[in-house]
């Protein structure tokens, strides 16, 4: 295949309008949160509020490691479409989507240690647990339709329907939004109203999501497939493929949890202004992945049709503009920490002495932008060892040890330069396999 400057702007115009609707419906989720917070901040007890963010921590470690779902769904549907084969396209969002159901299935039936272990590693107070044991049991009853959600979020985003997927987010916060009102307002059910709205706003979502999956695929097709769904050698891929995105996923989590720890251990006031200093990381990535997604799509598409040649031109247009988007952002904070920090809190102590950790923004901003889009361009390949390997060894080899040395000297610049590595080995790691991925 000869390419030529209309194949660029095809694949420019296809990036931006990915990356575009892909933004937008990862902000409706921080937005749909910060509305439910406030609902439960205006409660009288603001035990109901610190108990639902004492369990949405235990929600944040389930879905975060099962996030598989939706990236190994992505990659493998892109690539299925760019070869014109509609059966594996099918066939990934069934076998997956069945994966999902009886994962989702297995934890409702392990509720109850899951619920006892979890909180029996947080630290709270009677009270706090209580209402927070509250949300956990109303939640938990969504869990099959949160992880069939993550199917079908992969699938469609496979296809090119970003559109579809920003209709299921804003659908899905909407009714998220209404419910809250309805059972913490109006009904009185407190933390138990939060999680049940949680529940049914995911059920919503994947009631419309099947809905629009019958629009595009008839059940004719489904029953000719379905004789596929259990070839040993495809659901030996599909298990190699999730089983290294979920070790590479905990890595990711682990490296979060303990640095979120040992700020815990040098004091209450560095664990405020490390963890105000990761919300904007956690903001920036909410537009970073709506470019890593786009490069996903594409990446996986191009790879099914053999247009490698067409690669190189994303990962340029992909990685300076992750760079761009994450240095300016890091930026932003550094100009006007007192105006954008005060947004968050108003405690000044907290602020004044922030500003002397903000510049690590740049670092882990600039490295983990080149990382996020990397994963993304990975992830479309299909190439989960690649990803499992770079995490793993950005953990053991860049994190840790500075870690270690953080600990030794109790010192909180070592934590953030820990951090900045570990964004660091990633993208370097995964920057040296590209270049055979083109061959």
């Amino acid at each position: 295949m000869t390419f030529t400057s209309s194949n660029q702007d095809n694949v420019l115009y296809r990036f931006w309008k990915l990356a575009i609707i892909n933004i937008l419906s990862n902000l409706t989720v921080p937005l749909a949160g910060l509305i439910s917070v406030a609902f439960l901040g205006h409660l009288d007890q603001i035990r109901h509020l610190a108990g639902v963010v004492l369990a949405t921590i235990l929600f944040n470690f389930i879905y975060k490691s099962l996030g598989f779902l939706r990236m190994g769904t992505t990659g493998v549907t892109a690539q299925a479409v760019g070869r014109n084969d509609r059966e594996t396209m099918l066939l990934v969002g069934l076998r997956n989507g069945l994966i999902a159901l009886i994962l989702g299935v297995l934890i409702l039936s392990l509720q109850y240690p899951l619920r006892e272990v979890g909180f029996a590693l947080l630290s709270a107070t009677p009270d706090v647990k209580f209402s927070g044991i509250a949300y956990f049991n109303a939640r938990i009853w969504g869990a099959p339709a949160t992880l069939l959600n993550f199917v079908l979020i992969g699938w469609f985003l496979g296809r090119e329907m970003s559109g579809k997927v920003l209709l299921l987010s804003i659908i899905g916060n909407c009714a998220n939004i209404v419910c809250d009102y309805f059972t913490i307002i109006r009904w009185g059910w407190e933390s138990t109203g939060a999680g049940l709205s949680v529940a049914v706003s995911q059920y919503v979502m994947v009631l419309v999501g099947l809905v629009l999956v019958t629009r595009e695929i008839q059940w004719q097709e489904l029953i000719s497939v379905a004789r596929r769904i259990w070839n040993l050698s495809e659901i030996k891929a599909t298990f190699t493929l999730n089983s290294n995105l979920f070790i590479r996923t905990l890595a990711i989590i682990f490296t979060l949890s303990i640095f979120t720890n040992m700020s815990s251990a040098l004091g209450t006031t560095i664990l405020a202004e490390n963890a105000l200093i990761l919300e904007v990381f956690m903001l920036a990535a909410y537009f970073i992945d709506g470019l890593a997604f786009a490069t996903e799509t594409l990446t996986g598409n191009l790879q099914g049709q053999g247009a490698k040649e067409q690669l190189v031109p994303l990962l340029k247009m992909a990685g300076g503009s992750c760079l761009l988007l994450g240095i300016n952002l890091a930026f932003l904070f550094m100009l006007f920490p007192q105006t954008l920090f005060g947004l968050l809190t108003n405690h000044t102590e907290v602020i004044e002495s922030i500003t002397l950790y903000i510049p690590w923004l740049l670092l882990v901003l600039g490295f983990g932008s080149i990382a996020f889009m990397l994963d993304g361009y990975f992830l479309g390949l299909a190439a989960g060892q690649t990803l499992r390997n770079s995490t793993v060894i950005a953990l053991v080899v860049g994190f840790a040890p500075m870690a270690v040395a953080s600990w030794q000297f109790q010192s909180v610049h070592l934590l953030w330069l820990a951090l900045s590595l570990f964004m660091a080995g990633r993208a370097i790691i995964l920057g040296v396999k590209l270049p055979s991925t083109l061959n």
